[in-house]
């Protein structure tokens, strides 16, 4: 009895403890992206950017998915990887509006996305 409770314990000490790290990790490797992602906005909007800083978010993003599909499911990184890629060949193109949009719908998916996984009661429910 004494065994089985014990295991209990320690087995939710653990689910706990990973629940933190999960969440501590999805928030910084978003953080860390949306930093990235918004300097290549403002270079957008100042109508400086090239190709090569939208490649750069790309890349970021291509690094950092590799572990997240642990976390979050594939539809949310399918979306943030088809927005990335339409703002490289806006850029490209310099099509600065339209670029200037996708990064922006980026940036917005991408600060939602860890919302959506928080430990909270209105996800939970």
């Amino acid at each position: 009895m004494i065994k089985a409770f014990l295991t209990a314990i320690i087995t939710l000490i653990l689910v706990v403890i990973a629940s933190y790290y999960e969440q501590v990790y999805i928030k910084n490797s978003f953080e860390e992206f949306n930093e990235v992602t918004f300097i290549a906005y403002q270079k957008t909007e100042n109508q400086t950017a090239v190709k090569d800083d939208v490649l750069t978010v790309q890349k970021l993003w291509l690094e950092k998915k590799k572990t997240l599909h642990i976390f979050i499911p594939h539809n949310d990184i399918k979306e943030v990887d088809l927005w990335i890629s339409e703002a490289v060949t806006l850029v490209e193109k310099k099509l600065w509006e339209d670029a200037l949009s996708k990064l922006e719908v980026v940036l917005e998916i991408t600060e939602q996305i860890p919302k959506t996984y928080l430990l909270k009661l209105e996800n939970i429910l």
